[in-house]
């Protein structure tokens, strides 16, 4: 990572790692209509005897929730109101009980959910099931475990059975700080110091090794053991997927003061390469011209513990903040997966040959997930770092502003100061494209804006100019093709340039004369 060498005199170090995860599990089977209507009619039950039957097995979960916290010596709390805030609930129980470790206490509450109901059908005159929005109890059991930290497991008490887990990889990796006798200061959820950095770093990657069907099940079943048999003579097979991931990389600075010295500078060009200098108000939801279906925000926001920027594609984001003073941090959230890519075979069938395929949300794809979060943050933090880059702007710029030659054929330079060109460079800077590279389509709607009537004609010249500013970029450097893909990427030298470029550009004629004196 370019940052730590930039300010090495600085920094402590820097720990990667999940931060929090929810995780979800499905009985598939049971999660749609004709699937419940298979099981109905493998276990004999009719559609006017539904209700009955699907009471019973509530009772039986509620019941089954009950014992066990009787059996762990905790209390069902029962909550007004959804929108309680359970953590904190939690934790002042778990204060008022003085629960360092172990279960703290489970909750029920009424929550909406999607589930299965019977309904009539005036127009067929029969009963139908259907999958419909209604209310039903949910159990969350609460826990501080000597393995994962604290955490939760929410059931839902009515078919199917949906069951989320929420974890953090910070309160992991304390358990595992003190199993290895490892000296550490946590705030939170981040570590302003740790004895030993690669240790912790070697820590948060066997977070990845873990068995996360078999770990998830297990902590199911000790919050709610009937889900062993409550469906029999179904198996309890859960689909086990991630919902959301957060990966934070916590740069460690020696002192508050050396942050927050450094942290303006930082903010500022974050501002710069992200879009525009309007970043700094909520911009909401913006579409761009020719029905762009990516949805782009960024977001500046003051927080308690000082400001934060954030910008968001589409259901994905990456944010940089500063935190317990000292630490300055850099979190990629992923909750639509379908925008990456993920190397495996077609449908799991190990007889048709592997190849890049749309990463899906499944426990099976989250190494993968992890590892892209981790690009996400490096790629951000890289932009960062040429804040700091011991080049003048002439060096950096004047390589891809001459004129160059490939293939016995020549090709002109940049001109940043041309309206297209600078177009161009500006939507290199921009921080999303960190996330997952651009395409064509991408860097068409951005320098030519189309109406919804544009003919197909004006809609291929485009295209075509698109595609030769693209092979411009790519032969002097800025960008590189991913293989077997038409998609691009960032590279460092086009991060630097453009990056130099926006914040130049920004900069007024006095700021610029006091930097060069």
């Amino acid at each position: 990572m370019r940052l730590l060498e930039s300010y090495q005199d600085k920094i402590i170090g820097a720990v990667r790692g999940l931060d929090r995860i929810r995780f979800r599990g499905t009985l598939r089977l049971l999660a749609n209509h004709t699937g419940m209507r298979k099981f109905m009619s493998f276990t004999n039950v009719l559609l006017k005897d539904f209700a009955t039957w699907a009471e019973g097995l509530t009772a039986v979960m509620r019941q089954s929730c009950q014992a066990k916290a009787d059996e762990l010596g905790i209390e069902i709390h029962y909550l007004r109101s959804p929108n309680i805030n359970k953590e904190k609930y939690v934790r002042e129980v778990a204060e008022s009980r003085g629960i360092k470790e172990g279960s703290i206490c489970m909750l029920s509450v009424v929550e909406p959910c999607i589930a299965p109901m019977v309904k009539g059908n005036k127009r067929r005159k029969k009963l139908e099931l259907v999958m419909a929005r209604r209310k039903c109890i949910f159990v969350y059991h609460y826990f501080d475990d000597p393995v994962f930290g604290f955490g939760h497991v929410r059931i839902q008490s009515w078919l199917p059975f949906n069951i989320s887990i929420c974890l953090n990889g910070r309160h992991w990796l304390e358990k595992q700080l003190q199993k290895e006798g490892i000296g550490y200061i946590k705030d939170g959820n981040c570590f302003p110091w740790i004895e030993d950095i690669d240790t912790a770093q070697n820590l948060f990657n066997k977070q990845l090794e873990t068995d996360w069907s078999q770990m998830l099940m297990r902590l199911t079943l000790k919050s709610c053991p009937a889900l062993a048999t409550v469906v029999s003579p179904l198996r309890p097979d859960y689909y086990w997927s991630a919902d959301n991931t957060e990966w934070a990389t916590d740069v460690m600075f020696e002192s508050v003061k050396s942050l927050e010295e450094l942290y303006p500078s930082l903010l500022h060009h974050a501002m710069h390469v992200s879009d525009s200098p309007s970043v700094m108000r909520y911009f909401g939801r913006r579409q761009l011209g020719g029905g762009y279906p990516a949805e782009i925000i960024s977001d500046y926001r003051r927080r308690y513990e000082g400001i934060r920027i954030k910008h968001w594609k589409n259901h994905n984001s990456i944010k940089m903040y500063n935190k317990s003073g000292s630490i300055l941090r850099i979190e990629t959230t992923i909750n639509s997966t379908r925008e990456f890519k993920v190397y495996r075979h077609p449908d799991d069938d190990l007889n048709r040959p592997a190849s890049w395929q749309k990463m899906r949300k499944g426990v099976a794809d989250l190494h993968r997930r992890c590892q892209i979060s981790d690009q996400c943050n490096d790629r951000y933090a890289d932009a960062l770092a040429s804040v700091q880059v011991k080049q003048r702007l002439k060096e950096i710029a004047a390589p891809a502003c001459n004129k160059i030659r490939r293939n016995r054929k020549n090709y002109r330079g940049l001109n940043p100061w041309q309206e297209q060109d600078y177009q161009l460079l500006s939507f290199l800077a921009k921080g999303e494209n960190a996330l997952a590279g651009f395409r064509n389509k991408d860097l068409r709607r951005w320098l030519y804006p189309e109406p919804e009537d544009v003919g197909k004609q004006q809609h291929r010249k485009y295209a075509g100019r698109t595609t030769r500013r693209i092979k411009l970029l790519r032969v002097h450097g800025l960008v590189k093709k991913v293989a077997k893909e038409n998609r691009y990427m960032i590279t460092a030298k086009g991060q630097r340039f453009a990056c130099a470029l926006m914040c130049a550009s920004a900069a007024d004629i006095k700021g610029l004369t006091e930097l060069a004196a």
